[in-house]
């Protein structure tokens, strides 16, 4: 088995989505301890953007569809998901690869395989909020790729300690509910 582990948020060791991201990824070893974990860093080795050019980057696809598990980091900026992080999504959004569209409307082909994605919020959302692009574009594109996520989410860590130490305490929270 293999965990895929991406993280995109730029605040480094003060970042609340690397330690659900590393928390996540501890709790699914504790399971299967023999499984390989793949680590990819978005910040410290950033995609090009998509250009007319094309895609180019197929290892970031091929590392995509070997993984049985991707744990991904998604810090809200800005109420929607980093730019690092939408350049490794338009690398695993290929048609033909992850899904394909026929007569009957698209069909993704990347199921079988677990996602969990480490949420970090500043404010509190819900997936109905109309400024909440997190996780609402992420659960679109993962069920058009043929995969439903998982979230584990931290809340309100912009609204002082107090509200940064709850929000994070309900993301682990969450986290120790992933390996059952």
């Amino acid at each position: 088995m293999t965990i895929l582990k991406i993280d995109s948020s730029i605040t480094g060791e003060n970042s609340v989505s690397r330690q659900l991201t590393a928390a996540s990824v501890e709790q699914l070893l504790k399971r299967r301890p023999d499984t390989r974990v793949v680590e990819r860093d978005l910040v410290a080795s950033p995609l090009s953007h998509l250009t007319l050019g094309g895609a180019g980057d197929e290892d970031i696809l091929e590392e995509f569809l070997a993984a049985d598990t991707i744990v991904l980091g998604a810090p809200m900026y800005n109420f929607t998901i980093p730019t690092q992080l939408k350049a490794w999504i338009d690398r695993i959004a290929v048609a033909g690869k992850t899904f394909r569209y026929t007569d009957a409307g698209p069909e993704g082909l990347a199921g079988g395989r677990r996602v969990v994605i480490a949420i970090s919020r500043g404010g509190f959302y819900t997936p109905d909020n109309a400024y909440e692009h997190v996780e609402s574009y992420l659960k679109s594109l993962f069920n058009f790729i043929g995969i439903e996520p998982e979230f584990v989410r931290a809340d309100g860590v912009n609204y002082g300690p107090d509200k940064r130490d709850a929000g994070i305490a309900n993301g682990l929270a969450e986290v120790e509910k992933l390996a059952a």
